[in-house]
């Protein structure tokens, strides 16, 4: 299974495109991606609007390439319903558009609805289903909350398996902060996890301890009770500059679990480029 980051936090812009190869399908997961609009009170600098460009085109091209387009909510750092193209003659896996969704995702759902259902291939929904193609098994967990409640909707985790192999992408479920959300990742057994990590650089303010405490509960759980070998964090963690000493007792923890803990941009052999986090300093170092 061959796993290729196409845009994420670690590498400048705010996402979880992912493009998993495993056996003869090429699978890309949220073909979206976005910026934060203001952060610090400043605007996206120009280099996270080249960057976000350039991840758009590398995510156009995977999805071109692909067999199977997966949109697990309707966020727009998750799908972009504005150049439809990407999902002609694809089988497309989507978060159900009606049920289980908030009114904002449902209005989205609808308009992505009617710019991809003449052009898919197929169109199914994926909430709580199991879909096989080529000895390759896409598993869809039911949907559980995009965080801690309902506020932001409902997204699906998804397990990707081949032979012995078992890759989970959790979506946005900011932690997971939730028994449910980690109950999927635990009963999948992964060998990989792709985890969007908890919102600590809004903690105390949109994000509580209490949560962050629970997240951290789960993912220790996680590194004890499956096999995971290589869990990345990314998306809405990888905002923080200081994410990893706030972890700091969870990674020690893998270490000792023999779990390797590594950004998106690591995984890829890259540096880390925290654009968003660093919109200040950028800013800063344009007006000089």
């Amino acid at each position: 299974m061959e796993v290729n980051f196409l845009a994420s936090e670690s590498l400048g812009t705010r996402s979880m495109s992912t493009m998993v190869r495993s056996g003869r399908l090429n699978i890309v997961v949220d073909p979206g991606v976005a910026l934060a609009p203001r952060r610090y009170g400043l605007p996206p600098h120009p280099i996270e609007l080249k960057r976000m460009s350039e991840h758009w085109n590398r995510i156009k091209e995977a999805a071109i390439a692909a067999d199977i387009l997966v949109v697990t909510h309707y966020h727009y750092d998750h799908h972009n319903p504005h150049e439809p193209n990407i999902y002609r003659g694809k089988t497309v896996l989507v978060k159900h558009p009606t049920k289980k969704i908030n009114l904002s995702q449902k209005r989205r759902a609808a308009f992505f609805f009617e710019q991809v259902r003449p052009l898919a291939r197929v169109l199914e929904y994926s909430d709580g289903r199991e879909f096989s193609f080529d000895n390759v098994t896409l598993k869809f967990s039911q949907p559980v909350f995009h965080g801690t409640s309902e506020k932001l909707g409902y997204v699906t985790e998804l397990s990707i398996s081949e032979g012995s192999c078992t890759l989970v992408f959790t979506s946005d479920v900011e932690g997971p902060s939730l028994e449910e959300q980690a109950e999927f990742i635990l009963q999948e057994d992964p060998d990989i996890v792709i985890c969007d990590g908890p919102v600590t650089y809004m903690l105390g303010y949109r994000y509580d301890y209490e949560s962050l405490e629970k997240s951290l509960v789960y993912v220790s759980k996680i590194f004890h009770e499956t096999k995971v070998k290589e869990f990345i964090f990314e998306h809405h963690l990888l905002r923080d500059l200081d994410w990893r000493e706030k972890l700091k007792p969870l990674l020690l923890e893998a270490e000792d679990c023999g779990v390797k803990v590594v950004t998106a941009a690591e995984y890829m052999g890259l540096e880390n480029e925290l654009l968003e986090a660093n919109r200040k300093n950028l800013w800063e170092k344009l007006r000089e």
